[in-house]
């Protein structure tokens, strides 16, 4: 079986503990967002990293209009048993988007070994079907 690429959509400047899903065999690419620099699913409405990608580990502030953009692309542009699992700032966040984060793994912390795990095995089942 290939390896299959895992994209996290991090803010510039935060950091998430790669080295588990790099420690079992995922090779990781990061995007830092529109913030950073231009967005390519945003203004050509493809991106070659998100369409590689057997998972997706969204960081970004829901807050931002932006930024849920690119989550609502990510739902209707890529497979639909493609895992993607999404921090929150709390709860409340959760609640307030909670039609664009229906059936996706929501997390209220950056996700840890536990958590990407749980990815892991998604990615993994869904590569397997």
């Amino acid at each position: 079986m290939s390896q299959s690429k895992i994209l996290i959509d991090i803010p510039s400047g935060s950091t998430i503990d790669e080295s588990f899903l790099v420690n079992a065999g995922h090779p990781v690419v990061v995007c830092h967002g529109p913030d950073h620099e231009e967005c390519p699913l945003l203004n050509q409405g493809e991106c070659g990293m998100a369409e590689s990608a057997h998972g997706i580990v969204f960081m970004l502030d829901l807050e931002k209009r932006e930024h849920r953009e690119i989550l609502e692309q990510y739902r209707s542009m890529l497979k639909e048993d493609l895992p993607i699992g999404v921090v929150v700032k709390d709860r409340e966040q959760a609640n307030d988007h909670a039609g664009l984060l229906s059936g996706l793994r929501v997390w209220d912390k950056a996700p840890v070994a536990g958590d990407l795990d749980a990815l892991v095995a998604e990615v993994e089942a869904a590569d397997e079907g």
